[in-house]
């Protein structure tokens, strides 16, 4: 498959995930290596992010550099005592503009897609470059969790968290070859049920775990329609949680070594 992706045009596809996408610097670094390089970019939440870097030209060590200067908590938290969510956006945009400038969704050196939830309606919304808006504004849309991190406004319509309608956006791929990333996937969880002593840990670990398996179900049904050629890359996340964005180093090994 290396070699096919290697001599054919191919879509690379970067799930969603919280502090698990991190995982997909491994890959990327992986896919340096082996010089392959996307014909375009699909990316959801965390994979927007990253996919938007890729876009621009960065490297991979270049993207990782962001992503431990943004993890660094007091760089982004700013808890918000009004609206429908728990933290501010302020700050986040305020990296994003630094990160992304004035460039809108045309101006990538790679076709690059994003994916977003209409909050009003509950349709999708994919940004490209047919879209006269700013990869900003984008990326705080597909990364916006309801009730997390604040929804975002583009256009008069709000949006939030592409997950919510496709975490890994295999459908909206162009060609007939592509190389997925899913940090949600089958090796995300454990088999076995939490059997923790303290309730309130267990019912934190059940709340995610149940989201998980509402995404991979979500993903399971949209790989049931891909008539594409498919790499499916599923990093083994099981021990790590979305929020443990101080794990970086590990989690990015975690893509390492899967190509």
């Amino acid at each position: 498959m290396i070699n096919k992706l290697k001599n054919n045009p191919f879509t690379l596809v970067l799930s969603g995930g919280g502090a698990l996408g991190i995982a997909h610097l491994g890959v990327l670094h992986d896919m340096e290596r082996d010089h392959l390089t996307p014909s375009e970019i699909v990316g959801t939440s965390m994979g927007g992010i990253i996919g938007a870097c890729m876009a621009l030209g960065m490297s991979e060590e270049e993207i990782y550099t962001q992503i431990r200067d943004f993890v660094k908590v007091s760089n982004w938290i700013k808890f918000s005592f009004s609206g429908n969510a728990i933290v501010d956006n302020d700050r986040i945009a305020d990296i994003f503009a630094q990160l992304f400038g004035e460039r809108l969704m045309e101006d990538t050196l790679i076709p690059l897609k994003l994916i977003a939830t209409n909050l009003r309606t509950g349709q999708k919304r994919l940004f490209n470059a047919d879209d006269n808006v700013m990869i900003k504004d984008a990326v705080l849309a597909t990364m916006a969790i309801p009730g997390l991190f604040e929804e975002h406004m583009i256009e008069g319509e709000v949006y939030g968290d592409g997950f919510l309608c496709e975490n890994l956006g295999v459908r909206k791929a162009s060609y007939d070859h592509i190389l997925a990333v899913d940090v949600l996937g089958e090796n995300s969880f454990e088999e076995a049920l939490p059997d923790n002593f303290f309730k309130t840990h267990n019912v934190l670990e059940m709340f995610e775990r149940s989201m998980r398996l509402l995404i991979l179900n979500q993903t399971r049904a949209h790989l049931e329609h891909i008539s594409a050629e498919l790499l499916l890359l599923q990093p083994d996340t099981k021990a790590f949680s979305t929020y443990q964005f101080h794990k970086h180093e590990v989690l990015r090994e975690l893509g390492m070594g899967l190509l």
